[in-house]
């Protein structure tokens, strides 16, 4: 069951994710390097919070405090590269094939979003994936087989909300929207906080509140992009 167990929660976690990059994103080099470029930064956030979490000895052993700090260097460098790409747009748009990627600037808030919630997927999933391939699995002494899929589902939430996050931050930004960026960094701290409950097995108590943040989310970025009901009720008729 271990390999089955271990395809199958890569495919909870990265199947979506990886569908969006190669339908929105693939086909498009300069999306790509945007989306590795946001990449790139997230990982700087997280050496510049372990940096910390190193230097600072005496709440080493206090998880909250790791986790807070880990989210304002996210939110930062998240700030940073929506300086960068801002600033500039004009040679993007001198050097993009798809030139919608610089007049539609919730495109490049989305490819970055996407690139820091996929890092972000693989390093919270990816150790948990090398126990999965075997060769036991969990549950045999005393834990439960639940941690997997938990993991697996949670990941895919952190990468979805990283997604909604950008697009949301980039365009409070852009109109002041100072709300909104409140709401970007409150959200993302709740969530982040949330998984700590998982060390006492407390799953349900972390996956509804992420997911019902995550639908929330979602919502508020479409609304935020111009979507609208009329827009979804025409796609769904296809019209």
């Amino acid at each position: 069951m271990t390999l089955p167990e271990f395809f199958g929660c890569t495919f909870i976690a990265f199947g979506p994710p990886f569908a969006l990059f190669v339908f929105t994103i693939a086909n498009d080099p300069i999306r790509i390097i945007i989306l590795i470029a946001a990449a790139f930064f997230w990982l700087l956030s997280l050496l510049l919070s372990s940096l910390l979490w190193f230097a600072v000895v005496p709440l080493r052993d206090v998880l909250a405090f790791g986790v807070i700090f880990s989210v304002l260097f996210q939110e930062c460098f998240r700030y940073i590269i929506y300086r960068i790409l801002r600033s500039t747009e004009q040679g993007l748009h001198a050097v993009a094939e798809d030139t919608r990627v610089t007049e539609n600037k919730h495109i490049l808030a989305y490819v970055s979003g996407l690139g820091f919630g996929i890092i972000s997927g693989m390093f919270a999933l990816v150790n948990v994936l090398a126990d999965m391939s075997g060769p036991a699995t969990m549950g045999l002494k005393g834990g439960t087989e639940l941690f997997f899929i938990t993991s697996a589902a949670q990941a895919l939430s952190i990468i979805l909300l990283h997604t909604f996050w950008s697009i949301i931050f980039f365009n409070a930004f852009d109109t002041n929207n100072y709300p909104h960026i409140v709401y970007v960094v409150g959200t993302h701290l709740f969530v982040s906080l949330l998984t700590l409950l998982n060390a006492n097995a407390y799953y349900w108590a972390t996956l509804l509140p992420n997911y019902i943040v995550t639908i929330l989310t979602g919502i508020l970025a479409f609304k935020v992009a111009g979507g609208s009901g009329r827009g979804v009720k025409r796609f769904v008729l296809c019209q």
